[in-house]
């Protein structure tokens, strides 16, 4: 038995001595204890406590601020590679399909750069982004090398959590050890490892959506948007009003975009991508795709040229869903 105190030991303590003796991390502690759980310097006893003790006080902005920063820094990804928005993809589908991914095709198709990070596998019974792309025969990337390829050929890549960060990966993977989900599901959603001036961001929880704002205006970035979405995606719900809070160039607001369409929509029976191609292609008709799609573009657009009106978004989004090149899938 050792009787040296663990040098994690302490970012256990501030979290959990009761009461009145706990409290938040700073920014700069938040960094250094995750910097030590991303270096594998902390025991999995600790890294459970520290972060299920997180998750009964309830992450702050500065906390996942640090940790946010300890990860762009392990990650160290090359600064020569530009992108116009970073997309993160974390949740998975269970009712709808992805159709988000429809609105970040036409964008690409238009030359705008997109590098999406994501996770798969740890919920069962979802439908992940990057299984999605695989059938759609868009590109996954394994390197920042990949990433730079693809994105230079198609606009548009996604990249594993587990290539960009594998120790990220493995905390990610505890959500079945542990019980519950942890801050690791908010900050991987806030990396934006490539530096892009737009970030985009969902949560599952609306009470959330402050947080990841805060955070990210706590590491300066200048434009990001960020609300409940379908499936805990960055999709919008059709038959909902949505709530977006965005930072657009270093000023925080948000605003309310009313629901496109009165009627709810059932959960789909199957969550086939074949589906999917037959409404990207003009197969089949499908109301809710359109409006997702359509909704989730208008977003999008409005956050990337704040001279829009939400009337004028909707309506250049429309445009592009009209003339869309139906031969792009197969």
């Amino acid at each position: 038995m050792t009787t040296t105190e663990h040098p994690f030991a302490q970012y256990v303590r501030i979290l959990g001595k009761g009461k009145t003796g706990s409290r938040s991390l700073s920014f700069d502690e938040a960094k250094t204890a995750f910097n030590m759980i991303l270096r594998g310097e902390a025991e999995d006893i600790q890294v459970g406590a520290f972060l299920m003790l997180l998750r009964v006080k309830e992450e702050s902005a500065e906390e996942i601020a640090g940790f946010v920063a300890a990860c762009r820094e392990f990650i160290d990804a090359p600064n020569h590679i530009h992108v116009d928005i970073d997309w993160s993809s974390y949740a998975g589908k269970r009712r709808q399909l992805p159709w988000f991914i429809a609105s970040l095709t036409l964008l690409a198709d238009q030359g705008t750069r997109i590098f999406i990070h994501g996770a798969k596998g740890h919920t069962a019974g979802r439908l992940y982004t990057e299984d999605a792309f695989n059938r759609l025969e868009l590109p996954v990337s394994q390197s920042w090398q990949d990433v730079s390829t693809a994105l230079d050929n198609q606009n548009i890549t996604l990249m594993p959590v587990e290539a960009m960060c594998a120790p990220l990966a493995r905390l990610l993977s505890l959500r079945n050890t542990l019980g519950l989900r942890s801050p690791v599901h908010t900050l991987c959603r806030l990396i934006n490892p490539l530096n892009a001036e737009q970030s985009f961001q969902s949560i599952f929880h609306p009470a959330y959506a402050a947080t990841h704002q805060q955070a990210a205006a706590i590491l300066k970035q200048p434009n990001m948007a960020v609300f409940k979405g379908e499936g805990g995606e960055i999709e919008r719900k059709a038959n909902a009003a949505s709530l977006v809070k965005t930072i657009s160039s270093h000023l925080i607001a948000e605003e309310k975009w009313p629901k496109l369409q009165e009627e709810k929509e059932p959960a789909m029976d199957s969550l086939d991508m074949q589906h999917f191609i037959d409404v990207w292609r003009g197969n089949t008709q499908d109301a809710y795709a359109n409006n997702a799609i359509i909704g989730t573009l208008a977003i999008i657009l409005k956050q990337h040229s704040t001279q829009y009106s939400q009337e004028d978004a909707l309506a250049k989004a429309r445009d592009m869903w009209n003339e869309r090149n139906l031969q792009r899938f197969n």
